[in-house]
């Protein structure tokens, strides 16, 4: 050995003698330790977990079993012990609409009502929060009226439908005007104090229900101009009233695990989300998505996706994502598109959605008007996320990005085909071959389940929330909620509810036995994975979240059970027990 060989040699000892002799080498104190749970990672490559050191907002280490966790607890860290509980990456919700969900939880939701008594109570808890003289509208009054919760076909139908009538709740509601509609909005109901507001207390106009006395019900009918009075007096919610409304559904996706929404963006809407960041009141990120009639303006603006919707900056709690846009209407109410009529509307195909207001009607198809706006939406940065629930509507929709891919000559990353609830065999290869997502929304099958073969009969139905269908074919998966629902059902935020139904493909109450068109239950991994890491693919951010990996942000759910190891009928007993956004809990269970 030379010289300087023997230099190095003895300069390796020293290094390592004095290594050895300082002792191990401590890491940075964690702000936060979660351990001895159970942490499916939604990582490939190292699924299972059994802590996690987060500081700051980040993931800073992921820990086997067994590994110490001592050099990275400081005299600040929260150490928390989960006991065996099952943790997993923050459930992003795909598909929300934040500004009517805190309108059900604080104004009326008369969606289960169909009688007297449901309708007094549901008022009397309404009235309680609000002020005198503030309106109450909406309701959605019948929906389940035929169809009961839970039940996987249409109960026996009423020889007469409820109608109720103003005296009913006019004790309940004398300092509150009401405007509310049935689920169809087709039929309203005004109380004593809508009817004075207007000048109609004693006037019966053409569409007004009288009663025998020829007085009027407080009963009235879609197109009479008595609407048009009431509507013209109606108050206005205040500010501080949607800003409640808006508390109320961010702490309801707290307590659910929902650690991200991707919204269906309105302008006013974003200006309140704007608010409460600006007052330290958001617990959960949100990708706005516009409505792709605003492409023009958007590009306009200087809008990009990921700059925040006031300062134009990057942001990682609120920011711009994807615009989005319609083909047909929904299921609930006849109006998704098919190739073929509805079976118990013989004639009826469904119709096309207006693109924007200056569409002439709801028949005739204007793709072209449609894909303009995509393609402008495009050379904003952004993409286009579009509903489409029919088999003729998801076959256009196909068709439009098909042209697109091939006009820009590459495949559509980020772009969606949103609902996608019944497809034609020839169209789940083209989601893969198109790299288009397939935005879904799995309690859909628990609840439609009630009423899709009446309406689209058996066969149709065969290609109704093919989620394993959509997966043999390669096909994305994105999980939504589309809460907090329709104008013809309501639908559940708690994750629980769409995993169940994509699993057990059954109602809440476990029918029909086996599930409806078991051939398409998918595994729970599967749902995860829609409801992770393919949600934070879908935003364009899986780099930086969507999976417990060392580095990525800290948006994490604990739950009660292993969702992997249970019974699959047992998922609807899950809780969430903790969620973590940015490496701070928003929602604890039973603490103190």
């Amino acid at each position: 050995m030379n010289i300087k060989g023997a230099l190095s040699a003895v300069f390796i000892v020293i290094l390592c003698y004095g290594l050895w002799a300082s002792g191990p080498i401590k890491a940075k104190p964690a702000d936060l330790i979660l351990k001895n749970g159970e942490v499916y990672t939604m990582e490939p490559d190292h699924p299972w977990a059994a802590a996690v050191v987060i500081t700051a907002n980040k993931i800073t280490v992921v820990l086997d079993k067994n590994k110490p966790i001592k050099p990275y607890i400081g005299p600040k860290t929260r150490v928390i012990d989960l006991k065996g509980k099952f943790v997993v990456p923050g459930f992003i919700d795909g598909h929300v609409h934040f500004n009517q969900a805190g309108a059900l939880i604080n104004d009326a939701n008369l969606l289960k009502v169909a009688d007297d008594q449901g309708l007094k109570k549901e008022l009397q808890r309404v009235v309680e929060i609000l002020d005198d003289g503030e309106w109450i509208t909406g309701g959605l009054w019948g929906a389940y009226e035929q169809w009961a919760p839970g039940a996987d076909k249409a109960g026996k139908k009423k020889k007469k439908k409820w109608l109720p009538n103003r005296w009913t709740i006019d004790d309940i509601t004398k300092n509150n005007p009401c405007l509310l509609n049935n689920f169809n909005r087709k039929l309203y109901l005004a109380n004593t104090a809508a009817l004075k507001a207007a000048g109609l207390e004693n006037t019966v106009l053409p569409g007004m229900h009288p009663d025998k006395n020829n007085r009027p019900t407080g009963l009235i009918y879609r197109d009479s101009p008595a609407l048009e009075k009431i509507r013209k007096v109606i108050k206005k919610k205040s500010l501080q009233r949607l800003m409640n409304e808006n508390r109320a559904a961010l702490k309801r996706l707290a307590e659910c695990g929902i650690v991200e929404l991707h919204d269906i963006a309105k302008p006013d809407q974003t200006a309140r989300f704007i608010q409460l960041q600006e007052n330290g009141e958001l617990t959960c990120r949100v990708w706005l998505r516009p409505d792709l009639s605003r492409a023009e303006e958007m590009k306009k603006k200087g809008f990009k996706p990921g700059l925040h919707p006031k300062t134009k900056t990057p942001d990682r709690w609120l920011r711009y994502g994807a615009l989005k846009g319609y083909i047909d209407g929904i299921m609930g109410t006849h109006g998704a598109l098919f190739f073929k009529p509805y079976d118990d509307q013989p004639g009826n195909y469904g119709h096309y959605r207006r693109h924007t207001s200056d569409d002439p009607d709801y028949k005739t198809p204007n793709m072209e008007k449609m894909y303009r706006l995509i393609k402008i939406g495009y050379s904003a940065g952004f993409v286009s996320n579009v509903h489409a629930i029919g088999t003729k509507g998801v076959a256009l929709m196909l068709d439009t990005y098909e042209r697109l891919s091939k006009d820009l000559g590459k495949s559509l990353e980020g772009f969606r085909v949103i609902h996608a609830q019944v497809i034609r065999p020839e169209d789940f290869p083209r989601f893969k071959n198109l790299n288009v997502i397939a935005e879904v929304n799995p309690y859909h099958v628990s609840d439609d389940m009630r009423w899709m073969e009446e309406r689209i009969g058996h066969e149709r139905c065969k290609g109704a929330y093919a989620f394993k269908s959509m997966l043999d074919n390669g096909a994305i998966l994105s999980f939504g909620s589309d809460w907090p629902g329709t104008s013809a059902a309501e639908y559940h935020v708690h994750p629980k509810y769409l995993i169940h139904a994509a699993v057990n493909r059954t109602t809440v109450k476990g029918t029909p036995k086996g599930g409806w068109f078991p051939e398409q239950k998918i595994s729970v991994h599967e749902a995860l994975k829609a409801y992770t890491i393919n949600n934070a693919y879908a935003a364009f951010e899986d780099d930086i979240r969507g999976s417990i990996e060392k580095g990525k942000l800290a948006d994490i759910t604990v739950c009660d059970r292993n969702l992997l190891k249970i019974d699959p009928n047992d998922i609807l007993k899950m809780n969430v027990e903790m969620t973590i956004v940015d490496g701070k809990i928003v929602f604890e269970r039973n603490s103190k």
